[in-house]
Parts: C-alpha cells; structure tokens; sequence
C-alpha cells in the first residue's frame, strides 16, 4: 500500500472532512478536499487522486452524478459515504460503480482500513519483487475462452476488446477464473474480493456481479453464469 497515495475527500461537512483528513494524514496518506459535487470533478480533473471518498447528499451535484461524470474517464476506486443506510442505497452506489460503501456515523480507524484494502489491490504489482536478467518475465494473465485477465495491469478484455472493471469487479471474476467449472458460493466470492473484514451482504455481491455482466454484454460476452440456490460460475466463455 502505497503510503503517500492521494486521497480525495468530498464532503458538504466540514467536520466530517476535517475528521478524515486528521485520520488519512495520520495514516500517512496526502489529501485534498471538495465541499461539493462540481468541485469534486474539478479537484479529480486536477489532482488526479488515488481514491475518492465521496458522499451522496451534497448540493450542487450530488455523489451518484459525481460518480458517473467520474466513470466516464477513470475507474478510479471509489468509496461512499452517506447518511442513508437504507440496502436499495447502498446497492444504488455501487450499481453505479463504487468500490464500497460507508455510512455514517462511521469509525475513521475502519474508514481507513478500507481505503488500505482497496489501495493495497491496486499496487500488488507494484509490491512484487522486479525480476532481472536477459529473460522476459512471463506475463500473469488469466485466459479462458475469449476472456482475458491480466493480473499485473488489472485489464480485463473478451475477444480482445477491453473491458474496464473496478477493483472489486476484478476481483470477482478472477476468483472465478482461479478455478473455472467451480461453483462459488456468495461468502466464498466476498472473501475473494474482499481482503478486510467487512459485512458484506448477498446482495452485495448480486449487485458487482450484474455490473460485470453488463459490462462484457456490451463487448458481446458473458463470463459469469448462475447456479440457483448456491452463487456462481465461470461459464464456458465462448
């Protein structure tokens, strides 16, 4: 976990952005703020950060509507806050493409525990020893069938056309790909995707999931089947 990463904190609070920036900084991580929707485009367009933490309730230009201005460009991780704590919310933010989802009240030292989980996916590649000599290091990359994950650059691709996925995303599905043909139980995807303890519940995951479905249906594919009554599966790829 890259210990200098950029943290962007969007919130209408003050309190609230004061409290995250004493507990990020402490952390050892940088920070930069937005108090609205339009300033948190323009600080992301800015300052290019390594992670948002981005409430919902904001004037100007709501979370959701920062999200997706933000989606069209980057798959930046994202993390919600928000004061609703109501499942149809919480599955809404990550529908539109969050890589999880605090409310508030919240603990700051578990707020930042998950924003080092999901910084921590991100430079695994980074964290691996370099290899040297005359020898090419062979590429890490998962195939089957028209699908391809590459576990350095987190790029996914179906019939070598690019599919962009978040953190968790990723994640999901190369849990699958470890073991093609198995049926993964919900709580076996959650500890796949999920390196921290976190309460995670089945619609959680139903809800990543329909994103990676919408996403490879967009390029022509389908990578993930249902087994009814238990979770899912790689399907055949093809």
């Amino acid at each position: 976990m890259a210990r200098d990463s950029l943290i962007l904190i969007v919130d209408d609070d003050p309190h609230i952005r004061e409290v995250l920036r004493f507990a990020l900084e402490k952390a050892g991580f940088r920070t930069t703020e937005a108090q609205d929707g339009v300033e948190a485009v323009k600080a992301f367009d800015s300052w290019k950060p390594d992670l948002i933490i981005l409430d919902i309730l904001m004037p100007e230009l709501d979370g959701t509507e920062v999200c997706k201005a933000i989606r069209l460009r980057s798959d930046v991780p994202i993390i919600f806050l928000s004061s609703k704590d109501e499942e149809i919310d919480r599955i809404l933010g990550l529908e539109l493409g969050g890589d999880d989802y605090v409310t508030k009240p919240f603990s700051p030292r578990e707020l930042v525990a998950r924003v080092k989980a999901v910084l921590r996916r991100l430079v695994e590649k980074a964290e691996r020893p370099t290899e040297t000599g005359s020898t090419p290091k062979t590429p890490n990359v998962l195939t089957h069938g028209l699908l391809r994950l590459d576990l350095d650059r987190y790029q996914a691709s179906w019939d070598g056309r690019e599919v962009v996925l978040t953190v968790t995303e990723f994640g999901i599905l190369r849990t699958l790909m470890a073991f093609p043909g198995k049926v993964f139980t919900r709580d076996e995807l959650m500890d796949g995707a999920y390196s921290y303890d976190n309460i995670v519940t089945d619609r959680t995951i139903d809800s990543h999931v329909r994103r990676v479905r919408s996403k490879f249906a967009a390029v022509g594919g389908n990578p993930v089947e249902t087994a009814h009554g238990i979770g899912y599966k790689l399907g055949p790829c093809r």
